[in-house]
């Protein structure tokens, strides 16, 4: 069973950064994509950024691009996402998930759908 483990969340002041994680364990095809994904209040979630696994690709929302970095440790099964300059829209509920289609999945930042979820963290920025 494929299971997500977000961590690192937590209130802020902007302008400062902030790391969150996904531990990922029960993974067992060869390669996938994993990506971080928010949800304002009031809003649809939304891809932030994507990284697929066996080659490093990576994809981001534009509204990120610059100050958010995707990365991951495959010998921990651990993937990051750095937020460097964050401001009070990047205020969420950040949740990782993975998707087997890692090609498809980069390309278009998740927005058809992942196939396992983890429950999220909150990341809350003050102005």
């Amino acid at each position: 069973e494929v299971q997500l483990v977000e961590s690192g969340g937590g209130l802020v002041q902007a302008g400062v950064s902030l790391i969150v994680s996904c531990a990922v364990s029960g993974v067992t095809f060869d390669d996938y994509a994993i990506g971080w994904f928010r949800q304002a209040p009031g809003k649809s979630r939304r891809g932030v950024a994507v990284i697929s696994r066996n080659n490093g690709a990576t994809n981001y929302e534009d509204s990120v691009k610059g100050r958010f970095t995707i990365s991951s440790d495959n010998a921990k099964n651990m993937v990051y996402l750095q937020m460097n300059n964050v401001r009070p829209e990047d205020t969420a509920v950040y949740s990782c998930a993975v998707d087997k289609d890692p090609v498809f999945t980069t390309r278009t930042l998740g927005a058809y759908g992942m196939d396992y979820w983890g429950k999220g963290t909150l990341v809350t920025v003050s102005s």
